[in-house]
């Protein structure tokens, strides 16, 4: 028996667990917050200088955590972008999360290459205020001197990978993470340095690609780091999603993202097109509306909490007597329509009721992302089984109501930090890989997440009905809003 570690350097914290290399089980963990400030007005900050993941990473393994581990794998918060200079120190700040500094940057760059198509072409996405070649956008229109000086560009597992080795020449990433830049095409598996030069304003060295199973390098310690991961890649793997899977995932925004054995390219935007930590492919479908429509129905009927609510849907029916809510409380994404407002249709005398406007809103959250895993099935994506993430997936109005209206059987994994898991998972493949134990192409078997597992039953006829109705108001309201 060997052990292994994963760390999930998140934005908020670090949590590392340590793994038994054969089985998958968590022998220990450890938890460290980021030493992190709010911003003026609280929130979440849009720059973080990267040595506090590295304290986090000293406080998360401290009291011999990691005593024994053989091999160490990283997973980390997407879309952060780390600019160093050419001696490797960093240029500025971090650029992390969803910066809505970036917005007009993103729109900027999609017409700088000609439109969606040609994104979506390119790169398999099209640029969105927090993806990285956004980042580097904003980052030359508004500190072109900082940008001036960024000579390698780098992910938050990326560099934490780096430091972990002692900064070696040699730097390095992966698909899943390589995916999600804006600058890397998951179709051809390169990178695209006249991308980063449209966005940045020149030539920047980017890390090297290496496979699912590679080492990134060993420390002087004879530490083995696996590839490392961008955090929804490692999730991914460390519930041990595959082909015929899909993920859902309940946020204050949500996300639909299937297990894919190809890459898509969407025209319409709508699909972005990530790679998986095992040599697949993650097309992944957003919605801005999720919880937040809960949380919003809940203020309206005065109640103190997602609790509630639920409990207050479950005493109406299916079809909440005739209303409807489509969600798009903030505008929509999915689909793509950003200023419009949501709407409660099916006002009658008998609707007119806590029960129903209650159980309408949890029916249009998750209409809505059954609208998103369509955009999905329509391009060919085989869907026969889902995980529904988030604390929201425990709630029983959302367990009632989600199998029939997605039309397939749910999964609901136990709470787990999935993504510690996952990166825990690559580097016992990395180990056995290097000692010669397990194929490249075949990641070790682990056991599955404990989870509860609800299927349609007698209840797909009726939410089946209750999507058609949900769709009726959708195209009533918004007609051909799929077929842009």
């Amino acid at each position: 028996m060997g052990i292994v570690a994963g760390l999930d350097s998140s934005p908020d914290f670090t949590r590392i667990v340590v793994c038994d290399t054969d089985t998958g089980a968590v022998l220990r963990q450890g938890y460290a917050p980021h030493p992190v400030e709010s911003p003026e007005g609280g929130g979440r900050p849009s720059d973080i200088d990267p040595q506090a993941w590295l304290l986090s990473l000293g406080e998360a393994a401290a009291g011999g955590l990691l005593e024994g581990v053989q091999a160490i794998g990283v997973s980390a918060q997407a879309n952060a972008v780390v600019p160093l200079d050419a001696q490797g120190n960093t240029v500025r700040p971090a650029m992390i999360g969803g910066d809505k500094r970036a917005q007009v940057a993103a729109a900027d760059l999609v017409d700088a290459l000609g439109g969606r198509e040609a994104w979506a072409q390119a790169v398999g996405c099209v640029p969105q205020a927090a993806h990285p070649v956004t980042k580097l956008r904003w980052l030359a229109r508004t500190e072109p001197e900082a940008a001036a000086h960024a000579a390698v560009l780098l992910q938050a597992h990326d560099w934490l990978v780096w430091q972990l080795l002692g900064r070696p020449l040699r730097r390095t990433t992966d698909r899943g993470g390589a995916s999600g830049t804006g600058y890397w095409s998951a179709a051809t598996g390169a990178w695209r340095p006249d991308l980063v030069e449209l966005a940045l304003g020149h030539q920047a060295a980017l890390p090297e690609v290496i496979g699912p199973s590679d080492a990134a390098g060993t420390t002087p310690e004879g530490l083995l780091i696996s590839a490392g991961t961008g955090e929804t890649m490692a999730a991914a793997f460390g519930l041990g999603v595959g082909l015929g899977d899909a993920v859902v995932s309940l946020g204050a925004s949500g996300s639909v993202m299937a297990v894919h054995s190809e890459p898509l390219v969407d025209h319409s935007g709508m699909i972005t097109a990530l790679a998986d930590a095992t040599g697949l492919h993650l097309p992944v479908v957003t919605t801005l509306n999720a919880v937040r429509a809960l949380r919003g129905t809940a203020e309206l009927l005065g109640l103190p909490d997602l609790e509630s609510l639920s409990e207050l849907a479950m005493k109406s029916t299916p079809g909440a007597h005739g209303l409807v809510l489509l969600p798009y409380l903030e505008g929509e994404r999915t689909p793509a329509l950003p200023h419009t407002a949501g709407t409660l249709a099916g006002l009658r005398r008998e609707s007119m009721k806590p029960e129903h406007l209650a159980r309408a809103a949890f029916e249009g959250m998750l209409c809505g992302l059954a609208d998103a895993l369509d955009v999905l099935r329509g391009r060919g994506v085989e869907v026969r089984r889902i995980f529904l993430l988030g604390p929201a997936a425990e709630l029983p109005a959302v367990q009632a109501a989600a199998p029939a209206l997605f039309g397939t059987q749910v999964v609901v994994p136990q709470p787990a930090d999935y993504a510690a898991i996952g990166a825990a998972r690559q580097a016992a493949w990395a180990l056995g890989v290097s000692q010669g134990t397990l194929d490249p192409r075949t990641p070790p078997a682990w056991q599955g997440a404990a989870a509860q597992v609800l299927e349609p039953g007698e209840e797909l006829a009726a939410g089946q009905a209750v999507r058609q109705q949900y769709v009726s108001v959708r195209e009533q309201t918004h007609p051909g809003a799929f077929r842009a």
